[in-house]
């Protein structure tokens, strides 16, 4: 379901930090990295995350802008990473690489007639996690001691799992789709200056006087990552159809209309593969020192551009109220 459907249905308030201190949060790695990753790309020198041979490593970078924010706040990040991808999501990958392939060609096209600042906006926008930011990400991220769960399949599945069965007190992601997966409580705005979002399932479910099972059929008449949904049908036309009809099937009946996999997408938000069977420990104690070095030596990144980020967590390692961290 795109974004913006999700978001006028879904139960979503701003929050102060002060209420989520001392929590845990099962983070999207894939979702919160991007972000930070396309951030970096398009306010960045390419030459300060660039190493010798040629490798870019910007998500660096943005990793060590982006955890200050949760130890400043007293917050443990457990990052979830996807694993397989499911075969319905095939065709969002697929337009995904087109739009960067297009965005590729209107880099070039920028460089070549000088707009400096355009070609640095659509390179953020063809950004892809490869082998080396999934492998650099998760030697930082174990040098800081940061708790890394691998998904068997979507990391937004895995993390509303970790919720829904109470070992992290939330998800943290910026798409939706915790929402469908049964997520209780998500915080969005984790990349984002300010307060973050906190979207919350059964009080969506009752605004709506829907059930879960219901919400997602809503979801899969609008479209999602892995459907097209049916069209003409938004979200508030969604809503009185399911109301009317009962579910996804009611619906799809009384308007001649079938969506091919139905049940198997509707499972696949239900009753996701997760894995039940991985280890958190909160209690972490960052090793700054191997990290900057990894960072700054291992991999070339220009010092200048990650020690405010250091020195931000190493401060947080020696504030009052922080003791679990040491």
């Amino acid at each position: 379901m795109g974004n913006a459907d999700l978001r006028s249905l879904a139960s979503i308030r701003e929050i102060e930090f002060a209420e989520i201190e001392g929590s845990v949060v099962a983070v999207d790695a894939h979702n919160w990295l991007y972000r930070y990753l396309t951030t970096t790309v398009k306010w960045t020198r390419d030459e300060v995350y660039t190493t010798g041979d040629g490798t870019e490593v910007a998500n660096l970078i943005g990793i060590v802008q982006g955890l200050p924010k949760f130890f400043e706040h007293d917050l443990v990040p457990v990052f979830v990473f996807d694993g397989e991808v499911t075969e319905f999501k095939d065709a969002e990958i697929a337009d995904r690489r087109e739009k960067r392939e297009a965005a590729e060609k209107r880099r070039e096209a920028a460089e070549e007639r000088g707009d400096a600042v355009e070609a640095a906006r659509l390179e953020a926008r063809t950004q892809r996690l490869t082998d080396v930011i999934q492998e650099t990400t998760r030697g930082l991220l174990e040098r800081l001691d940061v708790p890394i769960v691998e998904a068997p399949a979507e990391g937004e599945a895995q993390c509303a799992h970790m919720n829904a069965v109470g070992d992290v007190d939330y998800a943290g992601s910026e798409d939706y789709d915790t929402l469908l997966f049964g997520a209780p409580a998500t915080l969005r705005q984790l990349t984002s200056k300010g307060n973050p979002e906190l979207m919350e399932l059964e009080a969506t479910l009752g605004e709506l006087g829907l059930t879960r099972e219901q919400l997602v059929d809503v979801a899969l008449l609008c479209g999602t990552d892995f459907n097209d949904g049916i069209s003409g049908i938004g979200p508030k036309t969604a809503v009185s159809e399911i109301e009317e009809h009962g579910d996804l099937w009611g619906v799809l009946g009384a308007r001649g209309e079938t969506m091919s996999n139905a049940a198997a997408l509707r499972e696949l938000f239900l009753d996701p593969p997760v894995d039940e069977d991985y280890a958190i420990d909160v209690d972490i104690d960052p090793d700054v020192e191997a990290a900057r070095r990894y960072v700054t030596e291992r991999w070339e990144v220009d010092p200048d551009e990650v020690e405010r980020g250091f020195e931000r967590i190493e401060d947080t390692l020696v504030q009052t109220g922080l003791d679990r961290w040491t």
